[in-house]
């Protein structure tokens, strides 16, 4: 592929098919993944459970940068979006397991909701192929 290129790949969310967009695209250096939750499917993993949603939300993400050949070593930002500031610590500790060696730049941010009220955690995550 040359540097010019531009990839993407589907996770089969129904989302991606509804509103048109990619679960990751491949871009010169960089991928970039959309907002991802901890839906497979129809199914939410970790209802209630924001440690869990963010694990298996990033854990998505992961396996979308994958599909380029890239693991969490390639990764330098995540985003997370929380839908209450009582789950930072919960959330923050899923990150620190997957993302602790790494060290990739941050950012948390709490919002109003999301699409689905049982929706907790939603990131997002950039890596680099370089």
């Amino acid at each position: 592929m040359t540097s010019g290129a531009v990839r993407r790949a589907q996770s089969g969310s129904p989302w991606e098919e509804s509103f048109g967009f990619a679960r990751a695209v491949a871009a010169g250096d960089r991928v970039l993944v959309a907002g991802t939750t901890s839906f497979r499917g129809s199914v939410l993993h970790g209802e209630g459970d924001p440690y869990e949603q963010a694990k298996a939300a990033f854990t998505g993400a992961l396996e979308a940068i994958a599909e380029f050949g890239l693991g969490p070593e390639s990764v330098i930002r995540t985003r997370m979006y929380l839908s209450h500031a009582r789950d930072v610590d919960e959330a923050g500790r899923a990150h620190k397991e997957l993302f602790d060696r790494v060290r990739p730049v941050s950012t948390l941010v709490v919002v109003e909701g999301f699409v689905d009220p049982r929706i907790l955690v939603e990131v997002e995550l950039e890596a680099f192929r370089g």
